[in-house]
């Protein structure tokens, strides 16, 4: 998916499939030909509504799940097939953030993050060293003697995230762990996992059902629904050429660009006969995204446009525009066709009498 998977993926899921056993003994399908490569330090968002299959991909990287067809891979060593000592080892590699923190409430701070190093059997002297850095590495100083009990849910997650790292994996795993936040608090754990990404090159793969994760975060992404992956790449290519419905229903979710229910419950798919107006999706993205096109539009051609809906994103340091637009649709390809010649991408999404 990103540059560095062309020379070794960091995780690799190879036409993996999961079934489970379900009542009357009919197996479930939970994933289905399930084929992805996670690029050494990128950050992969999977994105899928509940359900979708998403956290039993999850849960294959480390081995508490195993597939039931295909192969998941972790730095080159075969998960599924691993046993004993070798998955132990794998599992040392992988660390993992959770929704709802997981912490002991009879250890302190500096405890829940002791104790990976406790059960892998380091020194007393060597943990203390450990747990103090990432104390500070998070953001913790001054609470290291505190019980979960009296911390804010943004520390607790802090305490999971440096939990997750005690013991130096290579591949983060982050597990809805902004879902339980609030939208201030999540901001400041999303600029905590960048940081770490950034200063550590480990790879992150997070899932999740919100958008503006993925959007905030998100070097690449991929998009799951019903156990198959039905879109994935660099997040900026996904947001400015969504290619599925469920991509773009998630999309509408995070932009708020939707159509006004007095328009939507008109529209319809064939032109119908006499005047009617064409609805269109106008992408603005890289160097075109801030241009006045619809100005252009009018003054170059003398053509008319109703702004039903539209926001300016940015995607790292890419910024992008979505309008939904409606104009007289015996001029609609003669305007769509202006505003791809300037470099914007046109959609036709229906008509309106």
């Amino acid at each position: 998916m990103t540059d560095s998977a062309k020379t070794g993926a960091a995780i690799t899921f190879d036409k993996v499939g999961k079934a489970f056993a379900g009542s009357g003994g009919q197996a479930v399908t939970a994933l289905e030909d399930v084929t992805l490569r996670i690029g050494p330090g990128a950050i992969c968002g999977i994105i899928g509504r509940s359900g979708a299959g998403k956290s039993t991909l999850l849960r294959m990287v480390n081995g508490l799940e195993r597939p039931t067809s295909g192969t998941v891979t972790v730095a080159g060593h075969d998960v599924g097939r691993a046993r004993g000592s070798a998955l132990r080892a794998i599992r040392r590699e992988v660390g993992m953030i959770f929704q709802h923190f997981n912490l002991l409430a009879s250890r302190t701070v500096f405890g829940n993050i002791a104790l990976p190093l406790e059960i892998a059997g380091m020194a007393s002297g060597s943990i203390r060293a450990r747990v103090e850095d990432l104390i500070a590495r998070v953001g913790l100083d001054g609470l290291r003697d505190r019980y979960p009990a009296e911390l804010s849910g943004g520390q607790k997650q802090r305490v999971g995230i440096a939990r997750a790292l005690a013991t130096q994996p290579k591949v983060l795993l982050s597990d809805e762990a902004t879902s339980a936040l609030d939208p201030e608090t999540t901001q400041t754990v999303l600029r905590l996992l960048a940081d770490i990404n950034r200063d550590l090159g480990l790879t992150i793969l997070l899932i999740t059902h919100e958008m503006a994760v993925v959007r905030d975060i998100a070097s690449d992404m991929a998009v799951i629904d019903g156990g198959r992956i039905v879109e994935a790449g660099p997040t900026y290519d996904v947001f400015v050429h969504p290619r599925h419905a469920t991509t773009r229903s998630f999309l509408s979710g995070v932009t708020g660009i939707t159509l006004p229910r007095f328009v939507a419950n008109r529209m319809q798919a064939d032109r119908p006969q006499g005047p009617s107006q064409e609805v269109i999706r106008v992408t603005f993205s890289g160097d075109h995204a801030t241009d006045p096109m619809l100005a252009r539009l009018n003054a170059d051609l003398g053509i008319s446009v109703n702004i039903l809906a539209g926001a300016i994103e940015e995607i790292g340091p890419h910024p992008f525009g979505n309008l939904l637009l409606s104009l007289d649709a015996d001029r609609g390809e003669q305007a769509r066709g202006f505003l791809e010649s300037h470099g914007l991408l046109t959609e036709v999404l229906g008509y309106v009498r």
